[in-house]
């Protein structure tokens, strides 16, 4: 039986692989290679396969603020969900963020991505905001965990 595997980017081959899932699922916000190397110097980022096929991304942005609240952003590709590949990735983020001292838990998702705000919902998030970065035409939501 296959496992998921899951790593830390440390070469460009698992940063492009990070970053071809990120834009697949966030194609109104395009990263180049320069900002995701950017990413992984300030957030732990994960790239998840299963043998060798790519799965999905994960990133972990770490605590900050008096509340100590971290951002846990679990991406699949539309390919491989409903398989608990993004459970999988989900729990270790968190895992990850208390690990960091994350007392509060977070995440964002672009409000057409419904299998991403479904997922989110079914796992306790409840909607904080809603809001239009410049430029964007769709609305990002950031959920809290309740």
């Amino acid at each position: 039986m296959s496992e998921l595997r899951t790593e830390q980017p440390h070469d460009d081959a698992g940063l492009r692989d990070w970053q071809h899932v990120h834009n697949v699922i966030i194609p109104t916000h395009v990263l180049s290679l320069a900002e995701v190397r950017e990413r992984a110097g300030r957030n732990h980022l994960e790239v998840a396969y299963l043998d060798d096929v790519l799965v999905g991304c994960s990133t972990v942005r770490p605590p900050t603020g008096d509340t100590l609240t971290a951002t846990v952003i679990a991406r699949t590709l539309p390919a491989h969900r409903g398989q608990g590949f993004g459970t999988e990735l989900y729990a270790r983020g968190v895992a990850r963020a208390r690990d960091l001292g994350a007392e509060t838990i977070e995440t964002v998702v672009l409000s057409s991505n419904e299998d991403g705000l479904r997922f989110a919902k079914k796992r306790g998030f409840v909607e904080i905001e809603r809001y239009l970065l410049p430029g964007d035409t769709i609305p990002w939501i950031d959920l809290r965990l309740s």
